[in-house]
């Protein structure tokens, strides 16, 4: 398979910006991959696709506001710095622009008490260390959320709850599992209300999920390791929906990633760099609700191994035409 294999043509006016609100009254387009059709829904409708048995599987990560804007002590210059991932106490993997302009030991200052030590680079990382009485409350206070730079505008206050799925937990991700942000309480009631069951997973989102392909031979991609965590109680459940022959339907990418790494590995914790492109055989994921992805990406890698690349490429092409809203903030797709 070739990168040039995974492109499609995207009007830039497409890409969404903010939202829709309510979430669930975003467009759903279903693909029926035994039928090979399209139809076009609203999000809400999902529970029309859904039977009393099946297994929604969510992914309850939540986004930690991991951009830190601040200002070299010495000369006073802006810089960012962009928490990826804790190493251990108050240390942190990042990536900073320009970081040749910083020297080991140089500090970031972000507010009075809050500042960041540049302690060393590590290949396309970088290694700092957070000073402050409080990092969870001085990251809630002056971070901002890390929205994909192809929404191409500033954070906004709002964004750290639209940014944010409604059953969102467990803090690690730098990105949002975004087709789990079109689900509202009121939907996931009406979901339990029709008899079918929901189970968590977690899978702290980092920038892998994003980092272009390169290659064009995409066998040669390498994906960023991601920590992942299945609780009993969920496996327990997908044993049950497997053998009652109902489906278990993941919400997102990373459930898939992460319930596939599992049959893969046999551990219900760790971390995965797991890269699915076609061929593959799917063991456990059954359909799956997802959002529109970039060209040439490894999520729209996944989505065309789950439902042929011809299929996917030919939905993409109808989306474009019915103008749909791409990625993070933009419509939804369901593959039955």
């Amino acid at each position: 398979m070739k990168l040039s294999d995974f492109d499609y043509h995207l009007p830039k006016e497409l890409i969404a910006k903010y939202p829709v609100e309510p979430r669930d009254s975003c467009r759903l387009m279903v693909l029926n991959r035994e039928k090979k059709s399209i139809e076009h829904r609203v999000f809400r409708d999902i529970v029309d696709y859904l039977q009393e048995g099946d297994l929604l599987v969510l992914n309850d990560t939540k986004v930690i506001p991991a951009r830190l804007i601040g200002k070299k002590e010495k000369t006073g210059a802006n810089i960012e710095v962009f928490l990826l991932k804790p190493v251990e106490d108050n240390i942190w993997e990042a990536l900073i622009k320009n970081v040749r302009r910083l020297k080991p030991k140089d500090k970031i200052v972000v507010a009075q008490d809050f500042f960041v030590e540049f302690l060393e680079r590590q290949e396309d990382k970088v290694i700092v260390k957070l000073h402050s009485k409080d990092i969870k409350e001085d990251l809630e206070k002056y971070g901002h959320i890390p929205l994909p730079p192809y929404i191409e505008r500033p954070d906004e206050e709002k964004d750290k709850q639209l940014y944010q799925t409604v059953f969102a937990k467990k803090e690690g991700s730098v990105a949002s599992p975004t087709a789990g942000l079109h689900f509202t309480e009121e939907l996931l009631k009406k979901v339990k209300d029709k008899g079918v069951n929901i189970t968590y997973i977690t899978l702290h989102v980092g920038l892998g999920t994003f980092k272009p392909v390169k290659e064009e031979d995409i066998t040669k991609h390498k994906m960023h390791e991601e920590f992942y965590s299945i609780p009993k109680e969920s496996l327990d459940l997908i044993e049950k929906t497997k053998e009652s022959g109902k489906s278990v339907i993941a919400v997102g990418t990373t459930v898939v990633r992460t319930l596939e790494s599992f049959v893969l590995t046999g551990k219900t914790e760790g971390f995965t760099d797991i890269f699915i492109y076609p061929p593959f055989e799917f063991k456990i994921v059954d359909k799956l609700i997802t959002n529109f992805h970039l060209p040439k990406s490894t999520l729209l890698m996944l989505v065309s191994a789950f439902a042929s690349k011809d299929f996917i490429l030919k939905a993409y092409n109808e989306a474009v035409k019915q103008k749909y809203r791409f990625f993070s903030y933009g419509d939804a797709m369901f593959i039955i």
